[in-house]
């Protein structure tokens, strides 16, 4: 006698497996286009109850996994920091070349392997766009860690806990963005992070690393007041209640002879922060070069170590989101 099947059971285990696939995949963070006003203060919320207790074992049996396809310090140390003390396991690589990806292997098939072992991906890649495509193939969530100079969400995230922790607000406060205002992903995230929070922006950059005119245009746009200037001084920088430097990256550059030209364009200084708001801060999201001097670190105005450290309670807050647990 031929055995009988419950195929009705088969087709809605199924459905249901599909649909939490799907719901998954949803969760993913590529951009910070994707959270609206209301999410990101929800998010800087759950960071803070972080920051009051890290350590929560909450994500007990989840594995992450860990994919850089670029170098970084803070953002791939603080992510797996922030897993191991929620309780989970991380797997993945810090450098490219100990990976298939060396032998050929697409980023679509690495997507497919490692999402078959973790229940997130976070992942840094060199290639603008390489993350929405990862969150596209994988059925596990995907945090973009740095998508070349596009994106980098986790790092607006703790920019907007750093200025919200320092400033007591969001709303209306004069943002000097200083240096690779043309590469510099970190940047352009927050630009569009800040159109909620009525920002007036001041880019201030050699015209060689000027803000990309896709940006200018939507400030315009979402009627975002901004100046542009090359001077970087006393005067320029005397109203300014957030100071975001950044360095003019190498790797970003085909021509050395143009890197060589720009690397040491501006330089902050500690004696330039005499005439500064009392309130102003000082933001980079590092590693720096030469374009804040050390003086400035004993600086009560100095805030990038701090800023840095706050990314490991809101990257807890975000690899929660995405796996959908509340605390």
């Amino acid at each position: 006698m031929r055995p009988c099947y419950c195929l009705a059971g088969i087709n809605s285990l199924s459905l249901k497996e599909n649909q939490k696939t799907e719901f998954m995949k949803s969760r993913s963070l590529v951009s910070i286009n994707d959270l609206s006003r209301e999410k990101i203060l929800s998010l800087l919320e759950t960071a803070e109850k972080f920051e009051e207790n890290p350590n929560r074992k909450i994500l007990d049996g989840k594995v992450v996994g860990s994919l850089f396809f670029e170098p970084s310090t803070r953002t791939r140390l603080s992510f797996e920091t922030a897993a191991n003390r929620l309780g989970a396991r991380v797997i993945g690589f810090s450098d490219a070349a100990t990976s298939s990806a060396s032998k050929g292997e697409t980023l679509k098939d690495t997507i497919m392997m490692v999402s078959s072992y973790a229940d997130v991906i976070v992942m840094r890649h060199r290639l603008e766009g390489a993350a929405r495509y990862a969150s596209e193939v994988s059925p596990v969530p995907v945090i973009n860690a740095g998508d070349g100079a596009n994106q980098h969400p986790s790092q607006t995230m703790l920019d907007l806990y750093s200025i919200k922790k320092t400033q007591g607000t969001l709303e209306g406060l004069n943002i000097h963005l200083v240096g690779d205002l043309k590469y510099g992903r970190t940047v352009h995230s927050l630009l569009h992070a800040m159109r909620h929070f009525n920002p007036t922006f001041h880019f201030i950059a050699p015209e060689e690393l000027h803000m990309p005119e896709e940006y200018r245009i939507f400030c315009r746009e979402n009627k975002i007041p901004f100046t542009e200037t090359t001077e970087f001084n006393e005067d320029v920088i005397a109203d300014a209640d957030i100071i975001y430097m950044t360095r003019v990256q190498r790797e970003r550059f085909s021509d050395l002879m143009e890197y060589e030209k720009v690397k040491n364009c501006y330089r902050l200084t500690n004696a330039m922060l005499e005439g500064t708001k009392k309130n102003l801060r000082i933001l980079h999201p590092l590693p720096r070069v030469n374009e804040i001097a050390h003086d400035v670190d004993e600086n009560p105005k100095a805030y990038y170590f701090q800023q840095a450290q706050n990314g490991l309670y809101v990257r807890e807050a975000l690899i929660c989101d995405v796996l959908d647990i509340n605390i």
